[in-house]
């Protein structure tokens, strides 16, 4: 008989505990599996050597911490039954189950119009239909429309434990400390007044603390400047590929990166679904890694160009600053590409490209992050705390960027 009690030795918490049966076999499927091999920063480790921790080990963490949460609230007197703690555990552990190769690098390069999470979702639904309907309620939760909703909050929210997770591991592996959050403390922290997840007042210097980490870690990694060009560069060489395959070109390319370079439509409806979530699942990035190195000799300069820079590290030149660039600038450094390249001009996009990254600390009203007073009140944490300004906190700051190839600079010395 197989030994379903399994202890996992996690870098950032120490042991893990596989709780039940139902979350052994969800760790076990191939499709959670294949999420060893779909990076949690993407093309971070560019940057951050030490930034190759896996959508996998965040995953297990995020249930890890969803696990401390369900004891804590229990023990202030919060009534959750086995059934309810499972479901919402296997809500956290497939909550990230949708991503594809590099994570959120290029999210909406393979699949237009379609967020890792209503992948996720298709996904749970699909694996719903193989465990007999024991993740129903699990769906119910990770959609927001089970009726307690204080499980979607610990899944879901601006302080819920996917968040609470990703920061303090992606903090660990980067050694960006200033994005270490002290979870234990939070997660002490936690009530549920009202069917919604509060913080018990004494928390909220930790609450604070945890805002001030998350901006920091957006923009010196999620958003850092090498990063952004880094994924611009993959995003090109995808649509570059695409255009070859639409064009009559055979590109190598394995069966499952195969069916996203050839245009389709309405993939998540009927017939398609099931192809969609089958080659989805298939795919990671030894597909994407092993494609580029071989297409590197493909026969299409500037495919062979893009993937060259890639393999071999040597990005797009990128300028950030607080206003969109200037239309003339954009196309100087086109026809500067041009001329440096001996690019077409239906190729230059391929090399010079602008648009805008941002971070927004706080969002009112998604749900709000509330502080349960002495007094039994939950006002906002913007209303209670002397750190923090509403409008200051939940403004929506945007950096533009404009990436063009580094030869550039030489020729313009």
């Amino acid at each position: 008989m197989t030994n379903r009690k399994k202890i996992i030795n996690d870098p950032v918490y120490g042991f893990i505990s596989i709780p039940n049966d139902l979350i052994y076999d969800l760790v076990g499927h191939p499709w959670f599996q294949r999420l060893r091999n779909i990076r949690q920063l993407g093309l971070s480790s560019l940057v951050y050597p030490g930034a190759v921790h896996s959508r996998f080990q965040h995953c297990l963490g995020a249930m890890y911490l969803t696990g401390q949460a369900v004891q804590t609230l229990r023990s202030k007197g919060t009534e959750i039954s086995a059934a309810e703690e499972e479901a919402v555990l296997a809500a956290i552990l497939l909550h990230d189950i949708g991503h594809g190769p590099f994570s959120h690098a290029l999210e909406h390069s393979l699949i237009e119009d379609m967020p890792h999470e209503t992948m996720s979702l298709l996904i749970m639904e699909e694996l719903n239909k193989a465990v007999g309907g024991r993740l129903t309620d699990a769906i119910a939760v990770f959609r927001g429309e089970y009726p307690r909703r204080f499980f979607h909050d610990l899944v879901t929210g601006q302080m819920d434990m996917d968040r609470m997770d990703y920061l303090r591991r992606d903090s660990f592996f980067t050694g960006v400390i200033e994005g270490s959050v002290g979870s234990d403390r939070i997660i002490r922290m936690l009530n549920v007044s009202d069917d919604r997840l509060v913080v018990d007042e004494k928390g909220i210097y930790s609450v604070e603390k945890f805002l001030i980490a998350r901006r920091m870690m957006y923009w010196q990694v999620y958003n850092h400047r090498t990063v952004v060009s880094a994924e611009k560069l993959l995003t090109s060489l995808l649509v570059r590929a695409r255009q070859v395959t639409a064009a009559g070109g055979r590109l190598f390319a394995t069966p499952a990166l195969a069916y996203f370079l050839e245009p389709r439509h309405n993939r998540a409806e009927g017939e398609e679904r099931a192809a969609l979530v089958g080659h989805f699942t298939a795919l990671d990035e030894s597909d994407v890694i092993s494609a580029a190195k071989v297409w590197t000799g493909c026969g299409d300069r500037v495919l062979e160009d893009l993937c060259r820079r890639f393999a071999n590290r040597d990005l797009l030149a990128i300028e950030l600053q607080k206003t969109p660039f200037d239309q003339a600038r954009v196309s100087e450094a086109g026809l500067m590409a041009m001329k440096v390249l001996g690019l077409k001009e239906d190729e230059v996009k391929h090399y010079v490209n602008t648009g805008d990254v941002y971070n927004q600390t706080y969002a009112p009203g998604t749900p709000e992050v509330r502080i349960l007073l002495k007094n039994g009140t939950t006002p906002d944490i913007t209303a209670v705390s002397d750190l923090f300004d509403k409008d200051a906190l939940s403004e929506k700051v945007t950096k533009y960027y404009l990436c063009y190839p580094k030869e550039i600079i030489k020729l313009q010395k």
